[in-house]
């Protein structure tokens, strides 16, 4: 990220090398920041749990995920309730080289995230919040 940065020309950013699992809970991160964006690396369950305590009230989570986004949000329907989030909308989009169908899951942040959230490693992805 450091490297993405310097080549863009990127200026007051700064790259932090944590697991969201221990840095969801430090105050000086936890629900201070306006967008907060993932990768299809885990279900949105997980994600969720993961991302959305970095979000302040009035923010937004968005996560990129694969052609079963909606499948996904069903399963996390009450993950994102409990979390403090409301979707606000499925985008579907083409990549013209590929045959990929990609979406991107947009929540809302509407109130606070319990504080016992996240919990500690593996437990987002061991025992997701469904």
């Amino acid at each position: 990220l450091n490297e993405v940065v310097s080549s863009l020309g990127l200026t007051n950013v700064e790259t932090i090398h944590s697991r969201a699992e221990e840095l969801g809970v430090n105050k000086d991160h936890r629900e201070k920041y306006d967008v907060c964006v993932s990768r299809a690396v885990a279900n949105l369950t997980t994600l969720t749990e993961l991302c959305l305590p970095f979000v302040k009230v009035g923010g937004i989570f968005v996560s990129l995920k694969g052609p079963k986004a909606e499948e996904e949000v069903a399963e996390a329907k009450n993950a994102i309730k409990l979390l403090g989030g409301e979707l606000i909308k499925i985008q579907s989009y083409d990549l013209s080289d590929t045959d990929l169908n990609h979406n991107i899951v947009i929540i809302k942040k509407i109130s606070h995230t319990p504080t016992k959230y996240p919990r500690k490693a593996p437990k987002p992805s061991k025992e997701p919040l469904f």
